[in-house]
């Protein structure tokens, strides 16, 4: 085991204030979640009945969770270092034999999904343990503490891999929960009780960096699966003015997530005196509907451009109405947090998305995209108008926006 000296360099104490930038190493891991981001994508699209939904909404919330402890591990850790960077290569490893594992994970695949999402979440917490410094007492006892939590979900992670049907999904639905639980819970357990946030110290900066570059796989992946499915396609004017839509809406979703909401939410955790509970609420969790709704909108966007004539169907209507809802929900809540307020761009489109949803049917796949996108497009422009000479954080008094 190594000495305290060693485990120090790779375990780092954060300065206040301190903006450490992502490593080469995490984006180079980031690369499996493109991946993984595409298999969820696709698995919906084959997929897309109600249990098809809801097994897919699992894959997704575990795909989510097992890159968010990576990331609060990296932003602990020194990614720099070559024991972390080794650790991360591991995890890439395991990511690949997860994602290949998405599409069949209910049926052959499943133990195979199980093991390397259990591999991944327990080894890298037990390799957080063993690197953090007996003279950093708070987070090694917060590093037993998660590493107990996870210890627990792992076995009912393998027990649905062995399971089939129902019973997989009910086995990892609870081991779902444990997971998303503990967090919340502040990772309590017996005779030692709950850590406090403020223990739970993260550089605000690069935990928003790390964020900010998933939001960037999503709409990355949206744009591939735009590009390859309009490649495979005759270049008709129904096809190019879908190919035009789904394009719109991805830089939409790009203007509303980074023009201002990601600047606004670096600066207020980098100024926070409790960034870990910042990073807990306005990251961890309030980014899953983002995520979600871009990659629910890339499956819309894809069933669009294979049938842009005709009425729309439940599955374009459930995508294209949706993904935005979710994105803007999602962002919505994000900003409010940071923000100390909430955006009225944002509310005016998801009543506009929620309004649209009533007729949807009766329009063809092509006008439906059209209009999402043409709401998401008002929404990026009616914020950025509202906060162009207003300042980004909680001091905020621009609530028209």
């Amino acid at each position: 085991m190594a000495t305290d000296g060693h485990r120090g360099a790779l375990y780092r104490v954060n300065a206040p204030h301190q903006h450490s930038r992502v490593t080469y190493a995490e984006l180079f891991f980031d690369l499996v979640f493109v991946f993984a981001v595409t298999q969820i994508s696709h698995t919906l699209l084959a997929h897309f009945t109600p249990s098809g939904v809801l097994q897919t909404t699992l894959l997704f919330l575990a795909v989510w969770w097992v890159w968010v402890f990576t990331s609060w591990i990296t932003n602990w850790l020194n990614p720099e270092m070559t024991p972390v960077r080794i650790l991360l290569f591991a995890l890439m490893l395991g990511g690949l034999v997860l994602s290949t594992s998405i599409p069949q994970a209910f049926e052959s695949r499943g133990l195979w999904f199980a093991i390397a999402y259990a591999s991944m979440q327990v080894g890298k917490t037990v390799f957080l343990w063993v690197s953090t410094p007996t003279s950093q007492p708070l987070a090694r006892m917060n590093a037993i503490r998660i590493t107990a939590w996870l210890s627990m979900s792992s076995v009912f992670w393998i027990a649905g891999g062995f399971a089939e049907g129902q019973s997989r999904l009910l086995l990892w639905a609870v081991a779902l929960g444990i997971e998303y639980i503990s967090a919340a819970a502040r990772f309590w357990i017996p005779k030692y009780g709950a850590s406090q946030v403020t223990d739970w110290e993260v550089e605000g900066g690069h935990m928003a960096e790390r964020f900010a570059l998933f939001v960037i796989i999503a709409l990355g992946e949206s744009i591939i699966v735009t590009g390859a499915t309009f490649a495979e396609l005759t270049w008709t004017t129904e096809t190019v003015g879908a190919f035009a839509s789904s394009f719109v809406g991805a830089l939409a979703m790009w203007w509303i997530y980074f023009h201002k909401g990601a600047e606004a939410g670096s600066e207020q955790i980098s100024r926070a005196r409790d960034p870990g509970r910042l990073a807990r609420l306005a990251y961890t969790y309030m980014h899953m509907p983002i995520v979600a709704g871009i990659i629910i909108t890339a499956v819309a966007d894809e069933l669009v451009l294979k049938h842009p004539g005709g009425h729309s169907d439940s599955k374009t209507v459930l995508s294209a109405i949706g993904g935005p809802l979710l994105f803007l929900l999602g962002t919505i809540l994000f900003k409010q947090t940071v923000r100390g307020f909430l955006q009225l761009s944002h509310g005016a489109g998801i009543i506009a998305l929620g309004i649209l949803a009533w007729f949807a049917a009766e329009l063809s796949p092509l006008v439906l995209s059209m209009l999402t996108t043409a709401i998401m497009v008002i929404v990026a422009v009616w914020e950025s108008l509202s906060l162009k000479s207003g300042p980004v954080g909680p001091a905020s008094t621009h609530s028209s926006a």
